[in-house]
């Protein structure tokens, strides 16, 4: 091999060339033949939304670094891909592009126009993934939408219902005005925004004054079920037993008493309405309260709200508060922040409302979901308690119906006559009520049905991701189940992570994966959360088309898992640095690479970097075993560069170019091979593009199909390691020394003398002279024990003008004449000894002169001399 064969630099362009080289030899494919361990990850199916960003490429890499590691681990890597298509995202890019409403068309025209949308989209993805360099088997790809997987998310219904874990009822839910669909509390996202807090008079039947109320939601009043305040709030006690008159409305309610009332906020006194929060909702449980519905699905305010019938809700409380004010009612505004329910999706205020609905039992399985967290390993541990906190704070089950048309339907009709439900049978599956009709009869006679318009959550087909990648329910699934790994990220712990564990567990008994790594969220280089509104979203393309996906993923790879990560482009930048700088120092080795090893004796630097990269491999083997991933790329660029290109390359090259010791010459030559393929190894999962860019120049084959390195014990040698840092930093004395000189660091030098007064350290030297003498072109070097005999000389004296003419005027000729024309070492001596010299009554001192100065050694010659004093060491040069 010639180094012409080689291009002068590294171009990440060829990135492409090699993604389509995977694909077609089809390198990654899950073979499930038992030959090998198997290693299944439950990867995250993402919502085809048309194009990934710095999140999915941070979530990926760990992933795709985790399966490549695996495989070269000889695992059989179970590594797919899904697509989580259902749900409220597509239903509202498709209305909005189309500038229609879900019920402005057939039911089947808006899910073919999803259907469409989330085609194109899943293809662009898949292109950007790919352009990524990620391993998933493709052969394993999984689509939510596809009669294979509504399937298996019907079927998971079907049991759950059968088993009384999933139920049908009358409850309040959390609903979007905007999406007209009930959503779960999981998907409810809280912003903090300000409003008013109304002080409002409600007048009491029989007594002299009123009750104050404060309330930053006037457009509930007419919903409001009763006054409800502390027990041990004595300001009420003459409001008990009597009626309260809600302004403007003026129904009647009464007084109650509650410990959850908190008597500091507002006035203490608060109205209960149905339903202005979760309180309310406990309150009306707990008291027996009347429900009120006063405002309708779409966010309008019903007949209820008497005149004010048809407004919207931001209408509606304009509206009242300018009536409270009129008619007395009103008593102050103050100006209050507080935290608003919001839709996830499109960030609608939720509303609660009283609606007929599915739901999963969920305080039924929270204490299997915390028995099976218990049972996983997290990293980092602590987002286990994450997930602990969210199950002790579900007061309410998982409402699991939409109200939408883009999503696996519930498969179960009613009977018109009785309105009995009736659940497909198995065989049905799948199956869509809304357009098909089943062969039963119901109890009551009755062969008419009306089939189900409401869809399933769509976390309802993503929660049982693990059992569909393992072919449930087909039996042979538990050969794949549970997976060993799950990764996602944090802001889904509450979400996917939860509804999977119980959903698994519900269907299972057992855990859906071993271990579960966390990773976060990607902010802007200005330290918030990337966002179009605040300007700072990178999107991955623009760093793929500068520098290329290994850079990227360098980036990625070198944050923690479960700590948000800002994106930085000096961190892209510094990973292209170090590829290029990777890629030159191959680009000169590769003409002094031997295609075969021989059994050439190793020399003392050879067996310095063998030892240090038996280090290397320990230690990120480890760090990788354990998802630590940004010590492992800190430790491989660091020993790169610096161990190998910086100091043993070029500590060799003299044995490279030199036939005068060919085994010395072939060691150098095994032992370059050697560190080079097993960097390019251990880097393999993480820059999978530039590995296999050079492997291709010096082995056959994939580097990707390759086996990990050994950590080969017997070259671990702690005391060579130490002798050759030691080695390594005299040579990196010697190399400032050339550079500060102005010298080119391959001009010879005529000797150099090691001085020690430390046994040890000239023991740990001895081995390493040739290497160091190679290295720097020193003709002579000598190990010395003692201190080196050197003196100064002066050889050259310069009088100072600046100082001289100022300070003595008229003298100063007669004294420049005396300095130019008397002996420079005797000038030099008895300023040294008395600290000035008289010229004529003038006091001259050192800082009247500068002096050019010689060091003579030992051995009579001009020399350069170089303290390494934390060592020990004194290093003489003779040019």
């Amino acid at each position: 091999m010639t180094d012409n064969q080689i291009p002068k630099d590294y171009d990440h362009k060829n990135e492409a060339k090699w993604q389509r080289k995977w694909q077609e030899d089809d390198i990654y494919r899950f073979v499930g033949s038992g030959t090998k361990p198997r290693y299944i990850i439950d990867t995250p199916p993402p919502y085809p939304t048309g194009s990934i960003h710095m999140g999915h490429v941070l979530n990926w890499v760990y992933m795709d670094i985790i399966a490549r590691f695996k495989r070269m681990r000889g695992f059989d890597v179970l590594f797919p891909q899904g697509w989580d298509c259902h749900g409220l995202p597509t239903e509202v890019k498709v209305e909005e592009t189309h500038n229609i409403r879900k019920s402005d068309i057939p039911r089947d025209e808006f899910r073919r126009l999803c259907v469409e949308l989330t085609q194109e989209n899943i293809a662009t993805m898949k292109e950007q993934m790919q352009r990524m360099g990620f391993s998933q088997d493709w052969n394993r790809e999984f689509i939510t939408m596809t009669p294979e997987y509504m399937r298996k998310t019907q079927l998971s219904f079907l049991k759950m219902y059968r088993e009384g874990l999933i139920y049908q009822g009358v409850h309040p839910v959390n609903w979007c005005p905007r999406c007209e669909t009930a959503i779960a509390f999981a998907e409810v996202e809280y912003t903090e925004n300000e409003t008013n807090l109304n002080y409002v008079r409600f007048p009491v039947d029989g007594a002299d004054e009123d009750i104050m109320i404060a309330t930053t939601r006037p457009e509930l009043m007419a919903a409001c079920v009763a006054v409800v305040v502390h027990p041990d709030d004595e300001r009420f006690t003459g409001f008990e037993g009597r009626s309260i008159e809600v302004p403007i409305f003026g129904q009647k309610v009464k007084l109650i008493k509650d410990p959850d009332v908190d008597p500091e906020f507002g006035t203490g006194a608060v109205m209960v309405c149905t339903f202005g929060d979760k309180t309310d909702v406990s309150w009306v449980n707990r008291h027996g309260l009347d429900v009120i519905e006063a405002i309708d699905e779409r966010g309008y305010m019903t007949e209820a709200a008497g005149k004010y019938q048809g407004l919207t809700i931001a209408e509606c409380k304009e509206k009242i508060v300018e009536d409270l004010e009129r008619e007395g009612f009103l008593v102050k505004k103050e100006p209050v922040k507080q935290n608003v329910g919001t839709c996830w999706r499109c960030k609608t205020p939720i509303e609660i409302l009283v609606k007929k609905q599915w739901f999963v039992a969920v305080k039924k399985l929270i204490p299997l979901v915390r028995e099976a967290a218990d049972e996983m390993k997290w990293i980092p541990e602590h987002m286990k308690t994450r997930l602990l906190n969210w199950t002790g704070s579900m007061d309410w089950d998982w409402c699991i119906s939409r109200q939408r048309i883009f999503a696996t339907p519930i498969p179960v009709w009613y009977c018109t006559r009785c309105g009995r439900v009736h659940a497909a049978s198995e065989d049905m599956l799948p199956v869509d009520p809304t357009r098909e009709k089943p062969e039963m009869v119901c109890e009551c006679g009755s062969t008419e049905f009306e089939g189900e318009e409401d869809v399933l959550d769509t976390w309802m087909d993503s929660s049982i991701s693990p059992l569909a990648v393992a072919g449930w329910p087909d039996p042979s699934f538990r050969e794949l189940f549970p997976a060993d790994l799950r990764p996602q990220g944090h802001d889904i712990i509450r979400t996917w992570a939860f509804y999977t564990i119980l959903r698994c567990m519900a269907l299972t008994g057992e855990k859906p994966f071993s271990e579960i790594v966390i990773n976060g969220m990607v902010f802007g280089e200005d330290g918030h959360k990337m966002s179009k509104s605040r300007g700072n979203v990178i999107a991955p393309e623009e760093v793929l088309e500068d520098y290329g996906a290994d850079a990227l993923r360098l980036w990625a790879a070198g944050s923690v898992p479960g700590s948000d990560v800002p994106f930085a482009w000096k961190d892209v930048k510094y990973g292209y640095k170090f590829l290029r700088k990777f890629w030159n120092a191959f680009r000169f080795i590769s003409i002094h690479l031997r295609e075969n090893r021989d059994d050439a004796r190793p020399g003392p630097l050879d067996r310095w970097i063998l030892s240090r990269l038996m280090g290397l491999v320990g230690d990120v083997t480890g760090y990788l075993e354990d998802y630590n991933f940004a010590p492992a790329v800190n430790r491989i660029q660091s020993f790169i560069w610096h161990d190998f290109c910086d100091e043993y390359i070029e500590a060799v090259k003299h044995r490279l170019y030199s036939d005068d010791d060919p085994e010395s010459k072939r060691a150098a030559q095994n032992t370059l091979r050697t560190v080079l393929e097993t960097c390019l190894k251990l880097l393999a999962p993480v820059t999978p593009h530039f590995t296999e860019e050079v492997n291709q120049h010096i082995n056959e084959g994939s580097i990707h199909l390759s086996e990990w390195p050994e950590y080969a014990e017997e070259l671990v040698d702690p005391e060579i390691e130490a002798s050759g840092d030691l080695a390594v930093e005299v040579i990196g004395e010697i190399r400032r020394f050339k550079s500060s000189s102005k010298m080119p660091l391959n001009s010879p030098l005529k000797s150099a003398t090691i001085y020690t007064e430390d046994d040890g350290v000239s023991g740990m030297l001895e081995p390493f002279l040739e290497d160091i003498a190679g290295t720097m072109n020193i003709a002579e070097i000598k190990l010395e024990e003692g201190r080196p005999e050197i003196t100064e000389r002066a050889v050259e004296l310069t009088p100072r003008m600046d100082r001289i003419g100022p300070e003595f005027r008229s003298e100063a000729p007669a004294i420049i004449s005396y300095l130019t024309g008397a002996d420079t070492q005797e000038i030099y001596e008895e300023l040294k000894r008395n600290g000035e010299v008289d010229i004529n009554g003038n006091r001259v001192t050192m800082e009247h002169v500068a002096f050019r100065k010689e060091v003579i050694g030992t051995g009579g010659e001009r020399v350069d001399v170089l303290s390494m004093d934390q060592q020990g060491i004194i290093i003489e040069i003779v040019r």
